[in-house]
């Protein structure tokens, strides 16, 4: 009992479970695109809203013989203000995706993506679309029928080691130690890459420029 006490007190100490490793750091993101929202094409019932910032996702990529099994869980993506929000969000593959409405207008989400092909059909605030299982590794872009300035972006992991920047800065906890590829993807035209090792209690700090 004694040296059980004893071990959890070390680990306290520490303040890291025994083996988790950390990465943070900053990523250089790129100008916002430049989204023309054409006037006159259609009415809104309210004011349209400004998309999201631009940030990155940042995941760790490798064999992880250890990793938990693929989510069963939900996640949204709204549309809001007449914006995607989030307009970026990383899922792993396995992911079932909602995509409420939360506009007084008609909305419709598709994708004409590889991981992904779907057309949700319009619908109204409270009507429910149907879900979506992601169950295929890329990217998936997505956009509204009725209102064309509207983009958003689902990346699919296969990896359950992942994150989404703020302002450009990145955290990354609970890693197992072993030689990885750390990836900051920016777009599916630019994605940063660097060859880490990760050793139990020596954190580190890579930036992507």
């Amino acid at each position: 009992m004694r040296a059980v006490l004893t071990l959890i007190v070390i680990v306290i100490s520490h303040g890291r479970l025994f083996g988790a490793v950390t990465i943070e750091g900053t990523v250089k993101l790129p100008p916002p695109p430049k989204i023309t929202i054409h006037p006159g094409k259609y009415k809104t019932a309210g004011p349209i809203g400004k998309p999201d910032p631009v940030e990155a996702i940042v995941y760790l990529e490798g064999t992880f013989p250890d990793a938990p099994q693929n989510p069963t869980g939900k996640v949204r993506v709204m549309q809001k203000n007449y914006q995607f929000s989030p307009g970026l969000l990383a899922v792993r593959k396995g992911t079932t995706v909602e995509f409420p409405n939360d506009d007084e207008d008609y909305h419709n989400v598709f994708s004409y993506a590889k991981p992904k092909r779907f057309d949700l059909g319009r619908y109204r605030k409270n009507e429910k679309p149907a879900e979506q299982v992601l169950n295929k590794p890329g990217v998936v872009l997505l956009y509204c029928e009725i209102h064309d300035h509207m983009r958003g972006t689902i990346l699919v992991l296969d990896t359950p080691y992942f994150t989404k920047t703020t302002n450009g800065k990145y955290r990354l906890e609970n890693l197992p130690a072993g030689q990885y590829v750390l990836k900051a993807w920016l777009s599916e035209e630019k994605v940063l890459q660097k060859p880490v090792e990760l050793k139990e209690g020596a954190p580190l700090k890579i930036d992507f420029e």
